[in-house]
């Protein structure tokens, strides 16, 4: 189970998920009893009846940006440019309104240093430096860089989805409860939600609680070695308010189910909870990568999309539900097509 190949699976064509349902609740639902094995056909819809009064939801708050830039060199030039860390360049902006970030760069050939893009009128940037395939670039603007953002930029949707991100894509990306901006790629488990599911699970004493867990473009990097123990994970930036680490706490000393909405959610809680199972409130670099033979000290149940071959959303889940159970029950969502990766169906696996 430490082998990358532990970890592949064919998927027909067909089953990845280019556009989300109209509806969001409308999406498949494989509710998944890790302990037994048994797996149940539902509808996102039917999540209310699947948890209980006193259960902890716990959801990732964070908010995606329209990262998704199309600048232009002085030579007419098109260059793509996909920003990387949105939080910690803002956190530096100077007084004229100019930071610099690290970004992916898209163009046809390698984009030289002083090289200034343009993305439209008072929005530019100029190529800093070039390391290792991640470029740092200068931003500035005439007025509030997040309204040229919104102005400008697109929604990043992952490569597997294979189109051009568009205007509805702004809303449908994006959870309904999404509020700290910084992410650029969505906690996708998060996208069944409606905000009428979020009334009902209250109405039937389901608490929730927001942590934050700003997503970031390593969620899509292959894992390229052999032996997965040998892997080193992306770090992501994550925050665990007081309230909520209180909410999971009280939660736990009670004997209620905490469960995390989304991987994004697992991985911060198991990161701040400490080996006696406390939660710890903070906020910084988190960087666990969980797959089996983790002992989860926190984390009861979950809300999961269906994940990429190889990739560590696949190896977390395998480490909660066990590498068999979870290959088992993807087997059969394949035979019964549902939809796959971040527009696809989803799994309530307790």
């Amino acid at each position: 189970m430490y082998q990358l190949s532990d970890y592949r699976f064919d998927l027909p064509e067909e089953l990845i998920a280019r556009h989300p349902e109209k509806n969001r609740t409308d999406s498949r639902l494989l509710h998944l009893e890790r302990h037994t094995g048994a797996r149940h056909h539902r509808h996102f819809s039917d999540l209310s009846g699947l948890l209980n009064k006193g259960d902890l939801l716990v959801v990732n708050n964070t908010s995606v940006i329209p990262a998704r830039l199309i600048g232009h060199k002085e030579t007419g030039g098109k260059v793509e440019v996909l920003i990387l860390d949105y939080r910690e360049g803002m956190a530096a902006m100077d007084r004229d309104g100019a930071f610099s970030c690290r970004c992916l760069l898209k163009a046809s050939k390698r984009v030289k240093p002083d090289t200034p893009i343009r993305f439209g009128d008072g929005f530019s940037a100029v190529v800093e430096s070039f390391d290792q395939g991640i470029y740092r670039l200068r931003f500035a603007c005439d007025g509030d860089f997040d309204r040229l953002l919104e102005t400008h930029g697109n929604m990043p949707l992952p490569p597997y989805i294979k189109r051009d991100a568009d205007a509805f894509d702004k809303k449908t990306y994006q959870t309904v409860y999404a509020k700290n901006r910084g992410a650029v790629a969505a906690p996708t488990a998060g996208l069944h939600f409606t905000g009428d599911l979020m009334e009902t699970l209250k109405a039937k004493g389901v608490e929730i609680a927001e942590l934050t867990l700003h997503v970031g473009y390593g969620t899509f990097e292959p894992v390229r070695v052999d032996d997965i123990r040998d892997h080193a994970i992306h770090t992501e930036w994550y925050e665990v308010s007081e309230a909520t680490a209180a909410a999971v706490n009280n939660a736990k000393a009670e004997g209620r189910r905490v469960i995390a909405v989304g991987t994004t959610s697992v991985r911060t809680l198991e990161f701040a909870t400490a080996k006696d199972g406390t939660l710890t409130p903070g906020a910084g670099p988190c960087d666990i990568f969980i797959y089996p033979g983790y002992q989860f000290k926190c984390v009861d149940a979950m809300v999961t999309n269906f994940h990429t071959p190889e990739s560590t959303l696949l190896m977390l889940v395998s480490a909660f539900a066990g590498r068999d159970t979870i290959f088992t029950a993807y087997e059969e969502a394949v035979r019964l097509k549902y939809r796959f990766f971040s527009y696809g169906d989803a799994m309530f696996i307790d």
